[in-house]
């Protein structure tokens, strides 16, 4: 995790490089003896210019090299005998971010336009003088030690990125791994169950008309319960050995949530309220599971005759509140069981809010707010 000194440097180090280079180049210029020209503003200005270049190395590296070099050969026909550091700062950035054919055509130009430039300035001098002059302005080794510094640095940052690249390809063939193992698990340990809690329940059904009987409530919810389990755990494996897969449930199947509520006696209403709109697909199954567990910790612990569901669109939230009427008393901390806990997992996931707690006026409610975002 990076620190903030680092974060700050990440921002300002380019600026503090260049304005030191160019300090430097500037201090070397004043204290070099060189014949005084009308054009010593010019010169000076070169070899600041060729040192503040740097400051956009990162961002535009082959132009960075190039302003250096002309600057370079600028300040050198000018007569200042001023090393080309900022130069080779430059290649080093240059090669750093792969440009090493534009930085190789470059160098090879700059070193042979070079001695011109010595010829042409007012100290002059021969061929021979002028390419030994050339070389104290722009030292070979010193260049191909910039190069290499840059080269060794992006094969680092490369293998540095493959390795970070293969942890994270292991990480998700881990995951696919567990996913699959756990949908093993779950199809071995409940398919059949629910098979046959399903076929069962089917059979009682079909013996009980036959014989002409009235089929109990109770039993034709559990056919339902047996066959929505059976769909439920039919997606959930799916969407385990396919990661992309999408969940089979959302905000839209609410509406089947009550009537299996009232299918075993209990009387629920559903309120939707706001302007409806497209909500995230993990919003939309959350909220699904929300009123699903709250349903049945009220069917099964409450003790509850009504439950009312209440859907609230607001902007950029989603509000989802269940209330019932069952024994829960004020003032009591309610237990926290699975399915409270996995309810506050699921909300806290999505930096939401959840309270799950008895009502003041009896009966538990279960209040969640997921954010969605501004509607479109």
């Amino acid at each position: 995790m990076s620190t903030a000194p680092s974060r700050l440097w990440a921002r300002t180090g380019g600026w503090v490089i260049a304005f030191c280079v160019a300090a430097v180049l500037l201090v070397t210029a004043l204290t070099d003896d060189h014949s005084a020209t009308d054009l010593d503003v010019l010169g000076y200005t070169l070899v600041v210019t060729g040192g503040l270049a740097l400051a956009a190395g990162r961002r535009a590296p082959v132009p960075v090299l190039v302003v250096t070099g002309l600057c370079a050969v600028g300040y050198r026909a000018l007569g200042f005998e001023v090393p080309a550091v900022a130069y080779l700062f430059a290649v080093y950035t240059a090669v750093r971010s792969g440009h090493r054919v534009a930085t190789l055509a470059l160098s090879v130009a700059l070193l042979a336009v070079l001695p011109f430039a010595v010829m042409a300035s007012p100290a002059g001098g021969s061929a021979a003088d002028a390419i030994a002059q050339a070389r104290g302005v722009l030292e070979l080794a010193w260049l191909v030690a910039a190069g290499a510094a840059g080269e060794a640095l992006r094969q680092a940052e490369r293998r540095a990125d493959e390795a970070e690249r293969t942890r994270e390809e292991t990480a998700r063939l881990r995951a696919s791994e567990e996913r699959l193992h756990i949908a093993r698990e779950l199809h071995d340990s409940l398919t059949h169950q629910i098979s046959i809690i399903k076929v069962q329940s089917g059979v009682a059904v079909h013996l009980a008309r036959k014989r002409g009987e009235e089929v109990p409530e109770s039993l034709l919810a559990i056919r339902e319960a047996a066959r929505e389990a059976t769909r439920e755990l039919r997606a959930t494996l799916e969407t385990l050995r396919d990661d992309a897969g999408t969940p089979s449930h959302g905000l839209d199947h609410v509406p089947d949530l009550v009537e299996r509520a009232r299918g075993i006696g209990l009387n629920t209403t559903l309120t939707i309220e706001g302007q409806r709109h497209d909500v995230p697909t993990a919003v939309d199954r959350t909220a699904y599971r929300i009123v699903q567990e709250a349903l049945t910790n009220t069917a099964r612990h409450a003790a509850a005759a009504t439950a009312s569901i209440r859907i609230d669109y607001r902007p950029g939230t989603l509000a989802i509140r269940v209330d019932d009427d069952g024994k829960a008393e004020p003032g009591t901390a309610p237990v926290p069981g699975a399915g409270l806990l996995g309810m506050r997992e699921r909300v806290t996931a999505l930096g939401g809010r959840l309270r799950a707690e008895p009502r003041g006026e009896g009966g538990f409610s279960v209040q969640a707010e997921l954010p969605v975002g501004r509607p479109s």
